[in-house]
């Protein structure tokens, strides 16, 4: 009898040690939008559920023994606009982190209303923003988990051909819109990218690092200057603060390895690289073009205090276009494509650092960043590369080095926001065609 008591205490055990294992855990501060203060008090709760908690003294909070999938939660506190965010999502691998920050708001106590709406609003852009969530961008149909093709879903924006990520906002030209990622100004968010325009085949940015997209066709917030058609602000999560965390990913096209983790007690870091694997495909295919591309996306956080945090960012990427030179026995049209295409080979970056500190009624950001591209294309007669048979060679360099410097406050019911922008760019083209 004992016996059947011990193997039932184990299998007790062991049952529940396994469905521990299988739930997950939401856990994340909510903070005033425009102190950067902590938030106690906060009612914090899953929706359509009575599924709830409330912050702490430091705003902190922890929603345990979830079933893993994807939730809707809602943010409320009295003196505070209600907030909702969707698909959180939520797995038994690692505990779901995320910072939330509420906007204060003027509230009559006599009468009272909450009510809530599923779109996101700011008073800069109250009908023409659209938010947008890293597992809708995963879960779009024929995507590929590319940022860019999920833009071109939205309203407003026109089609572009199926090999190109063109983004066009009623009518404007691609180079007319502007990209931010985590507040620092991006010229570039894609492979292979057409001079002088954004678009190119393959997205740049990966979407396992972004937390979610806020899409503005009109209305722009005023220190997004240059706007013309469309600003994109990418926000990415932060790199987890308790331990190392290294995932690896295989997609239609390319496969990488992402890590985040600790630096320092108040930094971490969170670092993403990815390379193609397209040149096997087209080689084994007899496509008379090989491309191949890299790229890294890294973001470093560091809070110094509860009032200032750095924030550096950089994005690159190597794309290189070569011949398939080793076809047997080329048809026609491989040969007049081997005869007349260049080799071409393009990288750029992005590397900037945003400074904020925070005050009773405000804050302030410091921005600084650099961006640069090079293209080169080469072209020799059939393809036999001597300096006799050079037909073409073309480099080109496009470099920007910005500054910005803004200021936002709250009084009552009205939002200020004033600042400066430096810009210095530099091109330089160097050209031989025979």
């Amino acid at each position: 009898m004992k016996k059947y008591r011990l193997l039932f205490s184990l299998l007790s055990l062991v049952t529940s040690t396994i469905l521990s294992a299988q739930t997950g855990l939401i856990q994340g501060k909510v903070l005033n939008a425009i102190t950067n203060e902590a938030l106690p008090f906060v009612t914090v709760g899953i929706q359509g559920t009575t599924t709830g908690t409330s912050t702490d003294i430091n705003g902190e909070f922890k929603l345990p023994n979830l079933t893993p999938g994807n939730y809707n939660l809602e943010i409320s506190l009295v003196g505070f606009k209600k907030k909702t965010l969707f698909d959180i999502n939520v797995n038994n691998a690692k505990p779901t982190y995320i910072e939330i920050t509420l906007e204060e708001t003027s509230t009559d106590l006599k009468t009272v209303e909450v009510t809530t709406s599923p779109f996101s609003k700011t008073e800069e852009s109250p009908v023409s923003l659209r938010s947008i969530n890293a597992e809708e961008i995963k879960r779009l149909p024929g995507a590929n988990r590319d940022i860019s093709k999920v833009i071109q879903s939205l309203p407003g924006v026109a089609s572009t051909p199926a090999f190109r990520n063109d983004i066009i906002i009623r009518g404007g030209a691609p180079n007319e819109n502007r990209f931010y990622l985590d507040g620092i100004e991006v010229p570039n968010i894609n492979h292979f990218a057409t001079q002088g325009s954004s678009g190119g085949p393959v997205g740049l940015i990966n979407v396992n690092l972004i937390n979610d997209v806020d899409f503005y066709s009109g209305a722009f917030p005023a220190n997004r200057g240059n706007a013309l058609s469309s600003v994109f602000e990418f926000k990415q999560k932060d790199g987890r603060a308790d331990k190392w965390v290294f995932t690896g990913a295989v997609g239609n096209t390319d496969f990488g390895i992402t890590a985040d983790g600790p630096v320092s007690k108040n930094s971490s870091l969170l670092v993403s690289v990815r390379r193609s694997y397209l040149q096997g495909l087209f080689s084994i295919l007899g496509l008379p073009f090989l491309p191949t591309y890299n790229d890294y996306q890294i973001k470093y956080k560091v809070k110094f205090s509860d009032k200032a945090d750095l924030t550096i960012v950089s994005l690159g990427a190597l794309d290189q276009f070569k011949l398939n030179t080793g076809i047997e026995n080329p048809d026609e049209e491989q040969r007049y494509i081997l005869e007349n295409i260049p080799t071409n080979n393009q990288w750029n970056y992005t590397i900037g650092a945003n400074l904020r500190l925070f005050a009773k009624k405000g804050y302030k950001n410091f921005v600084i960043s650099r961006n640069m591209l090079r293209n080169s294309a080469i072209k020799y007669k059939l393809n036999v590369e001597t300096d006799a048979n050079r037909i073409l060679d073309y480099n080109s360099d496009e470099i920007e080095n910005k500054f910005r410097f803004e200021s936002t406050s709250r009084q009552g019911n009205y939002k200020f926001n004033y600042g400066v922008n430096y810009q210095y760019a530099k091109y330089k083209v160097n050209t031989y065609h025979e």
